[in-house]
């Protein structure tokens, strides 16, 4: 819970924080967040150290997001895994980096279909142990329609940076808002879970009490 509640806060005050340091000249609509962590920007320590803590977020919530499957969880480790590699390859000052691209793509695609993993792989009726849920379905987040939705939400959000990138004057807000939903996304699936989880612990009968003297037998 932590850690998915502490991914998008860490976001917004990296790009803030860091965002602030930066001569007059930056123009957060326009100009992307890895610009804060690049080459030549100031206190490029504040971004990167902020993309290096997100990514230990989003692996920290794929380590404990049992109901979410063994496909969603890889997927959103790989996006954790390559938004810490992007400070290994900086954006640089003038021009761009195959480098930095290749692995901000795949830190993006691997973050917006991360919740499809767990429609397309995660049975309607799984064990109550897996999905915490009182009817042994998966917690709302991971529904079909609701991950599929999510993911084509991510994904139309990706797109509009990508158009942006290519030719607008927004770039910087495309990317904001598309990168604050995929940290928002995790927190959503882990409430959703643990909402499951509670509802299934209340409705969960109690065990029989049982004589000490004979544990086999109930007491009635």
């Amino acid at each position: 819970m932590a850690t998915a509640a502490a991914a998008p806060v860490l976001l917004v005050a990296g790009w803030t924080v860091a965002g602030a340091r930066q001569p007059p000249g930056y123009d957060p609509v326009r100009d992307t967040i890895s610009e804060l962590a690049g080459e030549g920007a100031t206190d490029s320590w504040l971004m990167a150290g902020c993309l290096v803590l997100l990514g230990c977020c989003y692996l920290g919530t794929a380590l404990v997001l049992h109901a979410a499957g063994l496909p969603s969880r890889f997927l959103l480790a790989l996006g954790g895994m390559a938004t810490i590699a992007l400070i290994a390859f900086p954006r640089p000052q003038v021009g761009g980096s195959p480098a930095h691209g290749t692995v901000a793509t795949i830190a993006v695609l691997a973050l917006s279909l991360w919740p499809a993993g767990s429609a397309l792989r995660l049975p309607r009726a799984v064990p109550r142990g897996v999905a915490a849920s009182p009817a042994g379905t998966p917690p709302w987040a991971f529904r079909r329609p609701v991950a599929l939705a999510a993911t084509a939400l991510l994904l139309v959000l990706f797109g509009w940076f990508v158009v942006e990138v290519t030719g607008g004057s927004r770039t910087g807000l495309a990317e904001r808002v598309a990168a604050l939903a995929v940290a928002l996304w995790p927190l959503a699936a882990v409430l959703s879970a643990r909402r499951a989880h509670r509802r299934w612990s209340a409705r969960r009968p109690d065990p029989p009490v049982t004589d000490p003297a004979r544990p086999d037998a109930p007491v009635t």
